[in-house]
């Protein structure tokens, strides 16, 4: 069962993630567009020799930049795709992707797509991004940037606009998934309640269980009320936990969320 400290209001800000001298996968580039930075990051993907390039727009705000939980969340699929039977991410490997069929991933608050992305191209999966109307422009450039090495490992990437709680934005998309994704969703505490509305919406709602992976660095306090109102609806379990860098106090947490109740 998730659980949380309750010993401080404000333990660490958000990091945008950088590239240092000792991490060989990444590489930034600054580009002037006009007012607006850009900023690109090649991150390679070793086990299928592919690389996946990634837009941040830094000045627009939070969710166009990457956070350290997204590349965690990477790296885990990754590791899962090299090494399946040493993997603790058993719902990955027993959802579809069979050979008649793809897997189907959904991945929530994409932000930049990196992790949407990357999945499609390591797991040759249908992968659907998604995050607010506003982000979805740079969201699509991403994908558009990626298209040539989705194609060649077999995956798809579509994007589409979902407003956590609206009912009409879920129902567009739909439940026909057989994981859901996330990275750094839980921060603001106003989202706390649509968030898990989408979430009852997509692993409460049928026979089939489906399961819902994020990668969560914890900052806030207030963050303990987000889990405390998901267990009351999915069992939750830590399923991998990633130490702090150096100058940071706590590390990345990767949780699997699966719904209690299902209607047969």
């Amino acid at each position: 069962m998730a659980t949380q400290e309750d010993d401080e209001d404000y333990i660490n800000p958000p990091e945008m993630i950088l590239p240092d001298e000792e991490d060989e996968g990444k590489s930034l580039t600054m580009l002037g567009d006009g007012a607006v930075t850009q900023q690109l990051q090649q991150h390679c993907i070793r086990s299928i020799e592919s690389t996946v390039v990634i837009r941040q727009l830094p000045s627009e705000g939070i969710s166009f930049q990457l956070w350290p939980a997204a590349t965690t969340l990477v790296k885990l699929l990754e590791n899962h795709r090299r090494y399946p039977n040493k993997n603790l991410l058993t719902d990955l490997s027993t959802s579809g992707g069979t050979d008649d069929r793809k897997l189907k991933i959904l991945e929530l608050g994409s932000g930049t797509g990196l992790v949407g992305i990357s999945a499609a191209v390591m797991f040759g999966a249908n992968v659907t991004v998604t995050d607010l109307p506003q982000v979805v422009p740079n969201l699509q450039f991403n994908v558009d940037a990626n298209a040539d090495v989705v194609a060649r490992k077999g995956g798809t990437v579509n994007v589409a606009p979902l407003r956590w709680g609206e009912d009409d934005d879920v129902k567009v998309i739909g439940r026909e998934f057989d994981i859901v994704l996330a990275s750094d969703v839980v921060y603001h505490a106003h989202l706390f309640e649509p968030l898990i509305q989408t979430l009852r919406f997509l692993l409460n709602g049928g026979c089939e269980k489906m399961a819902f992976i994020m990668a969560h660095s914890r900052r806030w306090k207030k963050e303990s009320v987000f889990f405390k109102k998901a267990n009351k609806f999915f069992d939750v379990e830590t399923i991998h936990t990633e130490p702090p860098k150096e100058g940071s106090r706590l590390g990345v947490v990767v949780y699997v969320f699966v719904g209690k109740k299902l209607k047969c």
